[in-house]
């Protein structure tokens, strides 16, 4: 399960499309709007826009090589489009995984490649009324895994 939404995330039904009984580990994410951007000023929300024709197929294919990178996984992937709230999720992600360490590593790759080769674009609305379209920094301020 791949999509582009300007409904809600429902990580229930990310988790529903990879749940199996082979499965010994679900790993979710969710990419939520924060009250401050990067550079530390007040943000009152965002919007979202994509390109799906070229965004689902690359989401795919990043979908595909962790799959094939971590044998035995199953992932759903979402993303929102629109204006968002505080709060509100922009990004799903549920791995299923015989053992827990695949499905962490799994869910890690999805995010940062998403992050780095979707053409999905972030404008941050600040307190104030200025905006301003960010860049994805696809894991250039969290700490690195072991």
């Amino acid at each position: 399960m791949v999509e582009i939404t300007e409904s809600a995330l429902d990580l229930a039904t990310l988790i529903a499309a990879v749940a199996g009984n082979d499965a010994g580990a679900v790993v979710t994410f969710q990419g939520v709007v924060r009250e401050r951007s990067d550079d530390d000023r007040p943000v009152l929300g965002l919007s979202y826009e994509a390109y799906p024709a070229m965004a689902l197929p690359e989401m795919r294919n990043i979908c595909r090589e962790a799959e094939a990178a971590f044998p035995g996984i199953r992932i759903a992937l979402a993303h929102r489009v629109g204006e968002l709230a505080l709060g509100e999720a922009s990004v799903a992600i549920a791995v299923a995984a015989p053992h827990r360490r695949s499905a962490f590593d799994a869910c890690a790759y999805v995010i940062d490649e998403l992050k780095k080769r979707v053409p999905i674009w972030k404008e941050e609305r600040y307190v104030g009324g200025d905006v301003a379209w960010r860049e994805n920094p696809a894991g250039e301020n969290m700490p690195q895994r072991a």
